[in-house]
């Protein structure tokens, strides 16, 4: 048996095949076009997206060389699109970090207020999520608006091109701002507001709820299983924290690409003072029973990359003559250095907990003494003092947190891991796991076909831990001692940096 987990993206889509013990089969990539026709507007041409979601399902199956049983999809929130009555776009996908709706969460925050909003959905109010979307296009295209028979986003527009019915997860649901997370339901008194009716939405159901068999000319076009199932999948943070074995309370997954983001599970809805004032989200896992929460920066080892870029001649030089990454040469210089600058990392404003921006960078504490692998280890304790704000948040909402998982290129550093762990106070661990959101999806339909009993049982034949560090509490101290330095400088110099 074989099964396979497709995330889909915000630049491109993956498919990946595994095999009863989460080994890779096969995989397929295929990119596609961001567009920005205006500032601060950020889509994607429906019909290229779903094109290459197919293509790719249909090659990694191809190549899989085992029968291929279940499909599912990790996706990308926030991203909806509106198709007429015959399933066709009326419009571009509008993505999260779309600004445009701006104006209408304005609106949404005076007509029914930040406490009453995040009571129910779960999310504090802001542009990215698709309510105000929705009010944008009634508001400025009727005509698409008033055409439009469903709103689906990139979990249903795939099932719809394998033939089968428009099913959401709860966890994707709750992305759009009009989900009660409680009821698990579309939430009316956030619809009326809207003009969207229940029928133009897809149902919202259980991560791993089988949505149904792929009808036999597409299984056959495809290269699927005869009977392979579409089993319904999640958003794609929760998806990467299952496929990294987070399916308890005290675990998340920290995965630090271009950007870095901490996804926490726990075992009841947190939507207290703490978790809203921290603009941290409480969201649907994609284990049942369980809730999620997010906390990002919108820079991780892109700031990495982008002293590599502009400053690190002379480390390339060295990795080029020494046959090393040029990462493990800025880090293995960076870890040794002793007076580190603090670097404030807000290059493209901030994430979680202020969700400011207008933010900038700031490195603050230069002498005539500061040489450049200082510079590279203040970079590496700025993301992640970033991160431990929000997981101070966290800790004062009473969200339990003992060992983070971690996954991207960030993992694969020894000195970085280390660092972090001792900024942190947290036990970090490294895993098997490549391919964390697509090996969710996997499980899930494994689950599904009843291969395994319970998701917890297909972690404990798939996820395993391959290295762990440890903090050294000496070192926590010392970095406590910084971290309150580093905890007032955005503060205060908030007004500043907002004016240049």
């Amino acid at each position: 048996m074989a099964y396979l987990g497709c995330d889909v993206g915000t630049t491109g889509t993956k498919a990946v095949v595994f095999d009863n013990d989460g080994n890779i089969l096969s995989s397929a990539y295929r990119e596609y076009h961001l567009l920005t026709p205006q500032p601060g507007w950020a889509e994607l041409d429906p019909r290229e997206v779903a094109d290459a979601v197919e293509a790719v399902v249909g090659k990694a199956a191809r190549k899989a060389k085992q029968p291929v049983e279940t499909v599912a999809f990790s996706a990308l929130g926030e991203a909806i699109t509106p198709l007429d009555g015959q399933g066709q776009p009326l419009d571009h996908t509008i993505l999260s970090m779309d600004s445009r709706a701006s104006a209408q969460t304005a609106r949404l925050r005076e007509q029914f207020g930040p406490q009453r909003f995040f009571e129910i959905t779960g999310h504090p109010l802001h542009p990215m999520h698709t309510i105000s979307k929705l009010i944008w296009w009634r508001e400025n295209k009727p005509d698409t608006f008033r055409g439009a028979a469903r709103f689906l986003g990139w979990q249903e527009i795939p099932a719809v091109r394998l033939g089968l019915p428009a099913k959401i997860d709860y966890s994707l649901a709750s992305r759009l701002g009009i989900f009660d997370i409680r009821k698990k339901q579309w939430s009316e008194p956030l619809l009326a507001l809207t003009g969207v009716e229940p029928k133009q939405l897809p149902e919202a159901v259980p991560s791993g709820a089988i949505i149904g068999e792929i009808p036999a000319a597409i299984r056959e076009r495809l290269g699927l299983a005869k009977g392979c199932v579409l089993v319904a999948g999640g958003h794609d943070q929760p998806c990467a924290a299952l496929g990294a074995g987070v399916v308890k309370p005290g675990l998340a997954v920290d995965g630090l690409g271009t950007v870095e983001c901490i996804t926490v599970a726990y075992d009841h809805p947190v939507t207290d003072e703490n978790m809203l004032g921290g603009n941290l989200c409480c969201m649907p896992h994609t284990v049942e029973g369980m809730y999620a929460s997010l906390a990002f920066s919108f820079v991780g080892g892109s700031l990495l990359r982008w002293f590599r870029d502009n400053f690190a001649d002379a480390e390339k030089a060295e990795a080029d003559r020494t046959g090393r990454d040029v990462y493990d040469v800025l880090v293995e210089r960076a870890v040794a250095a002793k007076h580190p600058p603090f670097i404030v990392p807000h290059l493209f404003g901030t994430g979680t907990p202020y969700l400011d921006p207008h933010s900038k960078g700031v490195i603050a504490g230069l002498t005539l003494g500061t040489k450049r692998e200082d510079i590279v280890r203040g970079i590496l304790e700025g993301v992640a003092f970033e991160m431990r704000v929000n997981l101070e948040i966290l800790s004062k909402a009473g969200v339990p947190l003992e060992e983070l998982r971690c996954t991207g290129g960030g993992a694969k550093s020894p000195g970085w891991m280390q660092l972090k762990s001792n900024l942190w106070g947290k036990r970090l661990c490294t895993l098997n796991v490549a391919e964390g959101g697509a090996l969710a999806c996997a499980m899930l339909g494994a689950v599904a076909i009843g291969k395994f009993k319970s998701l917890r049982e297909a972690v404990e034949k798939t996820v395993r831990v391959t290295g762990a560090y440890e903090p050294d509490m000496k070192e926590h101290a010392r970095y406590s001692e910084r971290y309150q330095i580093y905890r007032e400088l955005y503060p205060r110099l908030k007004e500043l940096l907002n004016r240049m």
